[in-house]
C-alpha cells in the first residue's frame, strides 16, 4: 500500500495495548493513531478518527467488542481484527464480518499474519464491497455486481447479480456509502452503476430513460442533469 495503515488499538489492559503497539510499529507500514481502554472510547474514536484497521478486544468491562461493532454498525466498521483469550469466539467473529481474530497471549507471527491479511484487504481497491442488513442477515456485496438501487418506502432495494436485497436505509445514506466513481444518482429514488448502463434514450421533451445491462429501464430526472450529462459522456 502507498499510505500507512491507520490502526486503532482497543483493549482494557495497558500491557496488552503496549504489546500490540510495539509489534505494529515494527511492521513499518502501520501507523497507530490511537488507543482506547474501553468500548465507549472505541465507538467515539472509530467515528472521530476513521481508522482503516481496528484491533478490538472482545472482553471489556463496559461493553464487549461485539457491542462496539453493533453500536458503530457492521457496515460502518473499519477492517477489524478481534483480540480474545477464547477461541470459542471465532465463529461469532466472522458473523460480524471481522477479518481475523488473534488469541491472547499474542503470538508475534500470528499477529503478522493478521496484519498481512488486513494489508491485502485494504489494498484490494479493485473489488470494493458494501455490507448491508437484509431481512435480519448481513450480506457483503461486490459493488460492481450492483446494477441499481431504488427507494422502496422506508427501505432501499438493491439489485445485484440477479438477486434483490431490501435494506432499511435512506437513499441519501446509501449513496454516501457507495463508491462515487462507480455509481450515479439519476433520480430522487434511483441510483445506477455506471458500468451497467447500456443505453440512454429520450422519452418526450424532458424525460430520459436509462437502459441497464440486466434489462431494466429506469426513468431519469431533470433535477439530476449534471449527473446525467456525466453519465452520457461516459457511455459514448
Amino acid at each position: 500500500m502507498d499510505t500507512p495503515i491507520r490502526a486503532l488499538i482497543v483493549d482494557d489492559e495497558p500491557l496488552a495495548r503496549r504489546g500490540i503497539r510495539a509489534r505494529l510499529e515494527s511492521a513499518g507500514d502501520v501507523s497507530v493513531i490511537g488507543e482506547c481502554r474501553d468500548g465507549q472510547q472505541a465507538v467515539d474514536a472509530i467515528r472521530r478518527l476513521s481508522p482503516s484497521l481496528v484491533f478490538l478486544d472482545v472482553r471489556m468491562p463496559d461493553m464487549s467488542g461485539f457491542d462496539v461493532i453493533e453500536r458503530v454498525g457492521v457496515e460502518r466498521m473499519p477492517v477489524t481484527i478481534l483480540v480474545t483469550a477464547y477461541d470459542s469466539h471465532a465463529i461469532r467473529a466472522f458473523d460480524v464480518q471481522a477479518l481475523d481474530y488473534v488469541l491472547k497471549p499474542i503470538d508475534s507471527d500470528r499477529l503478522r499474519q493478521a496484519v498481512a491479511r488486513a494489508r491485502r484487504r485494504l489494498g484490494d481497491v479493485g473489488h470494493a464491497r458494501i455490507a448491508i442488513r437484509d431481512r435480519g442477515r448481513t450480506v457483503l456485496l461486490d459493488q460492481d455486481q450492483v446494477t441499481r438501487i431504488e427507494a422502496d418506502g422506508d427501505y432501499v432495494r438493491l439489485y445485484a447479480a440477479g438477486a434483490t436485497y431490501l435494506v432499511r436505509e435512506t437513499m441519501t445514506a446509501m449513496e454516501a456509502r457507495l463508491d462515487g466513481a462507480r455509481f450515479v444518482r439519476i433520480h430522487r429514488s434511483i441510483i445506477v452503476h455506471r458500468r451497467h448502463v447500456r443505453e440512454i434514450v429520450r422519452a418526450g421533451r424532458s424525460e430520459l430513460i436509462v437502459a441497464l445491462a440486466d434489462g431494466a429501464h429506469v426513468k431519469a430526472s431533470r433535477r439530476y442533469g449534471p449527473h446525467l450529462r456525466a453519465l452520457i459522456e461516459r457511455s459514448r
